[in-house]
């Protein structure tokens, strides 16, 4: 008899929730690898991250996107536009909420946020994070029932994406909801995006651990030159583009040992995802307002 085709199923999954929920980790926990930046600050990431999970009958297409926020300035309108595409494309969406600073569903979520969901006509999970903070995971389910009472999300999973607990259970919920078909992708994919942007992404994470206030939100990296070498270091040529004057002396420091702080930690991480070794070479530009400038904001990738 000829052997049994496994049925495969495949599809979106689109991964929102408020700054600092837990996405980017929640992503980088279930596929197994660092593609979203993650840093304590809010609005780390800007872009949609595209990472690919894979198992032997199903493969989702996570898009990790930036925390839902109400935008003062035109990148950040950029920013919630990938929030809107993602879940225009997905075929599941998985809202996170981070526990530690929810109180209740109509403090945590406001009106605009609870209609749109309740009308969403697309399977919606709903993963309560940072379990962890809890003392007793039993105090969650008080929560569980009260959100369970809206009758806005199909299934509702706590978990700690930082302490990877119970993250692999959205895996086994969502495969009820993905359609059938064949893969997008190749089983061993990790993500369509270039090295080039996780490169950058990269260096805007050091950034984001090295300064405080405005810096790190006034600041975007893009790079220059990316050389793969048969023989010796790759080699990366990035800017550091900020706003202001004030912020390039800053960001280059006193005799330039801030840049050279930056490019140290940087070319480090980069070493690590790369798994090669590369020459990192890094310059400060001055481009007055590009987070509301349209075009420089496309050059730039958004």
């Amino acid at each position: 008899m000829p052997e049994e085709q496994i049925k495969t199923r495949a599809g979106y999954v689109a991964i929102v929730g408020k700054p600092n929920a837990g996405k980017s980790t929640f992503m980088n926990s279930i596929v197994g690898a660092k593609l979203s930046i993650v840093t304590p600050k809010p609005q780390t990431t800007r872009k949609r991250v595209l990472g690919i999970f894979t198992d032997e009958d199903s493969q989702m297409i996570f898009l990790d996107t930036p925390g839902i926020l109400k935008p003062s300035y035109e990148m950040q309108k950029t920013m919630m536009d990938y929030v809107h595409s993602s879940l225009e494309e997905a075929d599941i969406v998985l809202v996170i909420v981070d526990l530690e600073k929810y109180e209740s569903f109509d403090k945590y979520f406001n009106p605009g946020f609870f209609a749109y969901f309740k009308d969403l006509k697309k399977p919606k999970v709903l993963l309560l994070n940072k379990i962890d903070k809890f003392k007793n995971a039993k105090d969650v389910l008080p929560l569980i029932a009260d959100i369970s009472t809206k009758g806005i999300f199909d299934e509702i999973i706590p978990m700690s994406a930082l302490k990877n607990e119970n993250t692999l259970a959205f895996v086994n919920v969502a495969k009820k909801f993905l359609p059938e078909g064949e893969f997008f992708y190749d089983e061993d994919m990790l993500s369509t995006q270039p090295q080039r942007f996780f490169v950058s992404e990269l260096i805007r994470e050091t950034i984001f651990y090295k300064f405080e206030q405005e810096v790190p939100y006034s600041t975007e990296v893009a790079i220059v030159e990316f050389v793969e070498r048969e023989n010796g270091k790759w080699y990366i040529s990035a800017e550091i583009i900020i706003e202001r004057q004030s912020q390039k002396k800053i960001v280059i420091g006193k005799g330039g040992e801030m840049l050279k702080e930056i490019g140290e930690r940087a070319r480090k991480e980069i070493e690590a995802h790369l798994e090669m070794p590369v020459y990192l070479e890094l310059f400060v530009k001055v481009r007055e307002h590009w987070r509301e400038n349209k075009s420089m904001l496309k050059s730039y990738g958004y």
